[in-house]
């Protein structure tokens, strides 16, 4: 099976060598500008694709390491699924290594790894030390890019960390690129670039430019210089927009599948309700302090509403374009540091304080209720028959069954359907119904299994349940289509609105 496809950041502090080794792993020079190249820095974002030794092939995006271009390494961390720590030998840690971490720590990627550079040139031990004190848990590889040591347990070490990483593909909400760049190539009109953090793009598909609105259709796609039919959630993409001027749009924007809707669909914003965390406690701006929101590609300043906790309404000076979810870097105006960051919990809230029930609501990650339709009669339905003798028997059956209920084969079709109608029995998948006792007390203990642990699997519900594959299976599929949890790869995370 393929595995999906993911974005590797670096991250760290200036002529700590992250272009270098990004070089000697791929072959390819992401700085391109011949500024550039003349000053021996990073300035904007560079791409390159890493072939790792299963095969597997990852999207790199080489970050400056500059403070004066923390804004430009942001915008493009916001679109990695796992990260590159790079720390030179020869000075350890530093200013922006920690700038780079806490944004990382803002942007919820956890996994990642860590090289120490120039280790042909000074004693990696201090970096060594410093990295793991800095990101404890991360493997720390020393390498020389000069020499090519260490580099093939490099490789190694971002196989596993890939293996370890989640994949946007297959997250909900349809087609979204955050726009890095955007220029024209003659012959082929205005191209525009970012990673997919949502959906798929391909040929022909009808899109739309968010915040301006302005409509276009994807006459190409490239993913690193190569192209392709269709891409997927998690790779760098290019997209060759037809009916789009070079001037309608540029980094910050966002292409969406046109028509998009429903709950996971991006919309332009001027307020988002988020929980938010900070980098230390004394990082913690007061109520009413205007700051930096870095979202995708785009940066606006906002004023910080408390509505209690860890809970925040953003009100923004310039549109994004948010979905729930979403994370967010936040970032003091003067002096430009990192603060801390967070999660969308409602993108299109009204304009409000704190309250007792807006709290409760944001503690259970629920976004605001949409406005109630005007009341219309309804035909009331007709109340199904009382229960026979035979129905109430097969619900003690399915009730002592509890979560092992017999297969639908060994009932009576209509005795089941009338249980069904009385809602005292729940079908699970094809061919297999349980008591809805039993389905309520499995999905209590799943939620704190996960609320514990992080997640769950297959087999961890089997254990934890004493049970066979069979039946947690078709539990954790019911789970999963009453989004009570949501399936990533192996295992199962809560929704947002029960985490």
């Amino acid at each position: 099976m393929a595995r999906p496809p993911l974005t590797l950041g670096t991250a760290g502090h200036i002529d700590h060598g992250k272009t270098a080794l990004v070089r000697a792993l791929t072959g390819v020079d992401t700085d391109r500008l011949p500024e550039e190249r003349a000053r021996g820095i990073s300035i904007e974002l560079g791409y390159a694709p890493l072939v790792l030794p299963s095969g597997r092939r990852l999207s790199v995006v080489d970050v400056p390491g500059h403070e004066r271009f923390v804004r430009t390494m942001v915008a493009g961390a916001t679109g990695i699924d796992l990260y590159l720590m790079v720390v030179a030998a020869d000075d350890g840690v530093m200013p922006q290594t920690r700038e780079h971490a806490a944004v990382l720590a803002a942007l919820g990627v956890e996994a990642g790894v860590v090289a120490v550079t120039k280790a042909d040139a000074a004693d990696p031990a201090r970096a060594l030390a410093e990295a793991a004190e800095l990101l404890p848990g991360a493997p720390a590889v020393a390498t020389s890019a000069r020499t090519g040591a260490g580099l093939d347990e490099l490789r190694a070490r971002l196989e596993a960390a890939a293996d370890r990483a989640s994949a946007r593909a297959g997250a909900p909400g349809g087609l979204r690129l955050h726009v890095d760049r955007s220029f024209t190539i003659h012959g082929a009109g205005t191209v525009v670039t970012g990673t997919l953090w949502s959906g798929a793009a391909g040929r022909g598909d009808e899109v739309v430019v968010l915040p301006a609105g302005r409509r276009a259709r994807v006459r190409s796609v490239q993913v690193h210089d190569e192209p392709v039919d269709r891409a997927a959630a998690g790779q760098r993409v290019a997209l060759n927009l037809a009916g789009l001027d070079r001037d309608e749009v540029a980094r910050g924007d966002v292409v969406v599948a046109r028509g998009a809707a429903g709950p996971d669909a991006a919309a332009a914003t001027f307020r988002v309700d988020a929980a938010l965390t900070w980098a230390t406690p004394d990082a913690r701006p007061d109520g009413g302090a205007r700051v930096a929101v870095h979202h995708g590609t785009r940066e606006a300043a906002a004023r910080l509403v408390e509505l209690g906790g860890r809970f925040f309404q953003l009100r923004l000076e310039r549109e994004i374009v948010a979905a729930r979810g979403d994370r967010l870097v936040i970032r003091s105006l003067a002096p430009p540091d990192t603060l801390g960051g967070g999660v969308v919990l409602d993108p299109a809230p009204r304009r409000h304080g704190p309250s007792r029930d807006l709290l409760a609501r944001l503690e259970r990650g629920e976004p605001e209720p949409p406005p109630p339709p005007p009341p219309a009669p309804k035909p009331r339905p007709a109340e199904p028959r009382p229960l026979d003798a035979a129905a109430l028997e097969l619900e003690e059956r399915l009730r002592a069954a509890g979560y092992e209920p017999p297969s639908d084969a060994e009932l009576d079709p209509a005795t089941l359907a009338a249980l069904r109608a009385h809602g005292r029995a729940v079908r699970l998948v094809d061919g297999l119904h349980a008591h809805p006792d039993a389905v309520a007390a499995v999905r209590d203990r799943v939620v704190e299994r996960i609320r514990r642990d992080g997640s769950i699997t297959l087999a961890g519900l089997r254990d934890e349940l004493g049970t066979s594959r069979k039946y947690a299976q078709a539990l954790l599929e019911h789970l999963d289509a009453a989004r009570v949890t949501l399936r990533v790869g192996d295992e199962r995370v809560l929704r947002r609105r029960h985490g």
